[in-house]
């Protein structure tokens, strides 16, 4: 599977709101509440992302959840 080039992710970074580049990986932060709410949403992604056969990278400090997303056997950021 090609990776994507800048050109290319600076184009689909357009089309998503609120997600920011980082090295080989997208990445966005929520805030929640307090840290129950932080939690039940990084259960529900983990579902969701299982669905998908996508496996993000889940950050979790107390109301803080950051996500970041690249397809780990590509090195990068594809189109899958």
């Amino acid at each position: 599977m090609a990776t994507l080039n800048q050109e290319q992710i600076e184009q689909k970074l357009q089309q998503i709101k609120d997600w920011q580049l980082d090295g080989n990986s997208i990445k966005k932060e929520w805030q929640f509440n307090d840290f129950i709410a932080a939690v039940g949403f990084i259960n529900k992604m983990a579902i969701l992302a299982e669905k998908h056969e996508h496996h993000p990278e889940l950050f979790n400090v107390y109301n803080t959840v950051t996500l970041s997303f690249s397809t780990h056997s590509a090195g990068g950021l594809t189109d899958k």
